[in-house]
């Protein structure tokens, strides 16, 4: 399967590239995503040529992340001068920098005069590489919690529980009485597949223990009290406490949670900012009726949401990279990333659009959002973090299944984690 799913995204791109022989100045632009997101992009791209007379090609990419992904690398790897410039997951950020495949923004930013307090943290944490600023965020993303503010009145709580203990207490209570009306009512969705989102979600529990990915001086860290414990935890949510239901380890990534969710079958939600606007749609069950708040803590941690979102690169074999900067100063400016918010329901990769008044009018949730982008806990920023997380996903993934303990998974993560370090040190 994933050897055909390769094949496909070769063909993809060689078709996609060819098209694009000889097109002179246009500029090549790929991105992915959704219907009504290429449709969107296609209208903010005609724009973008009125405005400068400067042609922008899209490259539609296929909508799974990881597709995305395989298909950038097979053109970057190549050398190839399309795409000039491409939208990348958070997690890529620093592998593609590492691979020297980003072409550095420094002395564009100074050119164009782009002001950089604009925009959140995220830009020092994630879009240096070697102290080199290789991209900027379009689109932020961090885990929060979603929660049925009607139930929750309804028996008693004026707020969403700060803690876990106090959360798992809650979420019981209310699932009790809940299942008498509907027998598959479930107190708490989360992501547990194995997958990306699992590691994401993860890092939350245990971050908000003290825990974590601890780094030092090329030694890994995952195997501590505060992770096991948190991965204890995420165990007993399903197994123990059973607020989760038994599918989270084999089925539940974003959609499947998001979807469940929205029919009215839980009373706690773990998911992205996305569903916010899908929740509120004409044809959800939970319109009107929900609400959202940072992730609980356990009782001597605090909140912690793991970053996510999509930053916008140019690449170093692009054969117009001035123009290609001028694009990409186009889709961070304020009135595009206005735009995005307000068309495509987008978290905006700068902080200044979430004072806009239009903007929260359409959208009041963002002004709870900007202070957990804020505090958002970015995923190691390693060129080889790709291959570190699917060592955590594969041993995270088989502690909830019950197949290792959580002391055992972590210890067998920790171990092969660092001989992926010691390959890559030895390059």
């Amino acid at each position: 399967m994933y050897r055909e799913s390769l094949i496909l995204i070769i063909s993809f791109f060689a078709v996609s590239f060819a098209g694009c022989r000889g097109t002179g100045d246009a500029v090549t632009f790929a991105v992915g995503g959704a219907p009504n997101e290429i449709e969107f992009w296609e209208k903010l791209v005609n724009e973008f040529t009125r405005q400068t007379g400067i042609k922008v090609i899209i490259l539609r990419q296929p909508t799974d992340t990881d597709q995305r992904r395989q298909g950038l690398v097979i053109s970057l790897k190549a050398g190839k001068s399309d795409p000039d410039v491409f939208l990348m997951d958070v997690a890529w950020v620093a592998q593609f920098g590492a691979s020297e495949w980003l072409e550095p923004l420094d002395d564009y930013i100074k050119k164009e005069n782009l002001n950089l307090d604009d925009f959140f943290n995220i830009v020092n944490l994630v879009d240096r590489y070697k102290d080199r600023l290789i991209a900027l965020p379009v689109y932020i993303d961090a885990g929060i919690l979603y929660y049925r503010k009607d139930l929750l009145k309804k028996y008693g709580y004026s707020e969403p529980p700060e803690t876990w203990g106090e959360f798992v207490d809650c979420a019981l209570k209310i699932q009790k009485s809940m299942r008498k009306i509907k027998p598959n009512f479930y107190g708490f969705l989360w992501q547990g597949a194995q997958y990306e989102g699992l590691v994401c979600n993860w890092l939350e529990f245990a971050a908000s223990n003290g825990g974590g990915i601890i780094l030092k001086e090329g030694k890994i860290k995952l195997n501590l009290p505060s992770n096991v414990k948190a991965l204890q935890f995420m165990f007993d949510l399903i197994h123990t406490y059973k607020i989760s239901p038994p599918n989270t380890f084999t089925e539940m990534k974003e959609e499947e949670v998001r979807i469940s969710f929205q029919r009215g079958d839980a009373l706690f939600e773990r998911n992205w900012p996305y569903a916010w606007a899908l929740h509120q749609s004409e044809d959800s069950y939970v319109k009107g009726k929900v609400d959202i708040a940072p992730l609980p803590h356990f009782a001597s941690g605090k909140s912690v949401s793991t970053l996510g979102g999509w930053h916008i690169g140019i690449s170093k074999y692009s054969d117009a990279k001035s123009k290609a900067f001028k694009f990409l100063k186009f889709v961070v400016s304020y009135t595009t990333q206005k735009k995005l918010a307000l068309k495509l329901g987008w978290n905006p990769g700068r902080k200044d659009v979430y004072n806009d008044q239009e903007v929260l009018e359409r959208l009041p949730h963002l002004a709870k959002l900007k202070s957990v982008f804020e505090n958002a806990l970015p995923r190691p920023n390693l060129p080889y973090y790709t291959q570190i997380s699917q060592v955590l996903q594969h041993y995270i993934n088989a502690a909830l299944s019950g197949k290792l303990t959580p002391e055992v998974a972590l210890s067998r993560a920790e171990k092969e984690a660092q001989n992926v370090i010691k390959r890559y040190e030895r390059k």
